[in-house]
């Protein structure tokens, strides 16, 4: 069965609503049950938990494993910054003291 809106039917603010019979019926042998859990065992429950639970721990698995790649990505980065900057610094040190050298006053 289905539940319609009759547009004409409506009168005012209210909706009218008719049920009619589907106009398609289920191939024989297919069975529709009233709820996903009703008809399951305590064995089929557990089963499903267990189910549920691996396929859980599985994603997580593979988002800690993305994780711990993206973080490795992260450190190679600062490494790699850390280097240039040490290497920057090193320079701008030296030019200090060659400044240094050529504006201070030689006392000889």
């Amino acid at each position: 069965m289905a539940v319609t809106r009759d547009e004409t039917a409506a009168t005012g603010d209210m909706p009218t609503y008719q049920i009619r019979a589907p106009t398609t019926a289920l191939p024989q042998g297919v069975v529709m049950a009233a709820s996903p859990g009703s008809l399951h065992s305590p064995q089929q429950l557990a089963e499903e938990a267990t189910r549920k639970r691996e396929l859980r721990l599985m994603k997580n698995r593979e988002a800690a494993k993305e994780c711990r790649r993206r973080k490795k990505e992260y450190v190679k980065c600062l490494e790699s910054r850390v280097a240039v900057l040490e290497v920057q610094n090193k320079k701008l040190i030296e030019e200090l003291e060659t400044l240094k050298d050529i504006c201070s006053p030689k006392t000889d």
